[in-house]
This record gives C-alpha cells, sequence and structure tokens, in this order.
C-alpha cells in the first residue's frame, strides 16, 4: 500500500475522531520504541509485528501512516522533541546562573533525558542512520536545532562578557559531534565512566570552547 487510508470521523465511546486518532498514533510510536530501540530493530521489524505490538490492525496503521519509514521519522522527532523540552526548561530554570553552572545544567538535563532509556539512544544515534535521503535530511536538520541552541548560548554569554566573542558556528558543529559520540559509545559500553563523569568532560570541553587560554571574562561578566 502507498497511501493512507481515511480515518473514520465523528464521536464514538464519547471520544472525538481526534482523541481516537491521537490515542492510535501514540500506540504505534510506543510499539515501534520497543520494537525499533531494542529488538528486532527498525530493519528487521515488518508492519504486521508493530501492528501485532501497539494492539491495533493493519488498516489503523494506513490510517495514521503510509510507510514505517513514516513511523521511524515521527519517533525521531518525538525522542528529539523530549530531549529538547527537558534541555529548555532546565535552561529556564537556571536564568541568572554563571557561565559554568548554566552549561552544566544544559548537559545534565539532556543526558538524563536521553539515557533514562538506552531505546531513546538507538533511536537518535544508529536506527536513523543511513536509512534514506529523506531521513538523513531530517536527522542532520535536527542536530542543526541542537547546534543553534548552542550557538545561542554561546552569543548571550558573549553579550554578557562570559565567553569569548567569536563565529560559534563551527565549534558547535563539531562540538555537538562530540556530544553524539560519546554519549553513544557511553551507551554501548565502550567508555569505562560514569554518566555524571560524561557529564562533566562535556561541560570542561564546551567551557574550553567559550573560554580559551588566555582570554579573561569583562569585570561584569
Amino acid at each position: 500500500m502507498t497511501g493512507r487510508l481515511r480515518a473514520p470521523t465523528g464521536r464514538y465511546g464519547g471520544r472525538s475522531a481526534e482523541e481516537r486518532q491521537a490515542e492510535r498514533r501514540g500506540r504505534f510510536l510506543e510499539a515501534a520504541l520497543r520494537l525499533f530501540g531494542d529488538h528486532p530493530g527498525y530493519r528487521a521489524t515488518t508492519v504486521a509485528a508493530l501492528c501485532r505490538t501497539a494492539g491495533l490492525s493493519t488498516r489503523q496503521f494506513y490510517e495514521e501512516f503510509r510507510t514505517l519509514e513514516d513511523v521511524l521519522a515521527a519517533l525521531h522527532l518525538e525522542v528529539n522533541g523530549w530531549a529538547e523540552r527537558a534541555v529548555l526548561d532546565a535552561l529556564a530554570a537556571a536564568d541568572g546562573l554563571p557561565l559554568a553552572e548554566r552549561v552544566a545544567v544544559l548537559f545534565r538535563a539532556y543526558a538524563r533525558d536521553v539515557t533514562c532509556d538506552p531505546r531513546r539512544i538507538r533511536i537518535t544515534f544508529v536506527e536513523i542512520v543511513g536509512v534514506s535521503p529523506r531521513l538523513e535530511e531530517q536527522r542532520l536538520a535536527r542536530r542543526a536545532r541542537w547546534v543553534g541552541l548552542i550557538r545561542a548560548e554561546a552569543d548571550a554569554a558573549v553579550a554578557r562578557g562570559e565567553a569569548a566573542p567569536r563565529d560559534y558556528r563551527l565549534a558547535a558543529t563539531a562540538f555537538i559531534g562530540s556530544v553524539n559520540g560519546l554519549l553513544h559509545d557511553w551507551s554501548a559500553g565502550w567508555v569505562d565512566a560514569g554518566l555524571d563523569e560524561v557529564v562533566d568532560e562535556l561541560v570542561r570541553q564546551l567551557l574550553g570552547i567559550l573560554r580559551p587560554a588566555g582570554w579573561r571574562p569583562s569585570p561584569h561578566g
């Protein structure tokens, strides 16, 4: 099947069509997190297996999605959205803190969210990679959002006199690559360190970028 079926409309069981659709979509994404993020993985999962895990029919699947790739795309965005909300909430609560403390808050929030469930890491750093040009574009676009967040924090720190003035575009891009690589390797058991040690290392790296050797903050920074 190449297109989505039209979902039924109207109220049923006291719930609107939109509420039923959201509930079905949530069940499919929850099932996808179990199958794509654990065993057997995205590439070995079938529509039938996803439907069985979700407790829904293939007809209901095609009312929500065209392909399994659509499910992976939606799940990838959802997992990234959870992490982004965690970071933004933490940064809002850390408003006014000195730069070093604010950076630590940022990465602790991100690391706690993305590592609270190993399946989230697998979706973000493993299953999404190399699936199709469309999903590569989505993956890079989401990474660009994280780069943009780091650049915004850096620019704000510069304005406060807490960081060296420069164009942080390339530095932020390189740093996000380090974040992704280190967290992936830690989650895979290839890094002999605790999560707090990993976060502390990332904080040191970013502070080293923002405050290079020889630079000193302004008296009011």
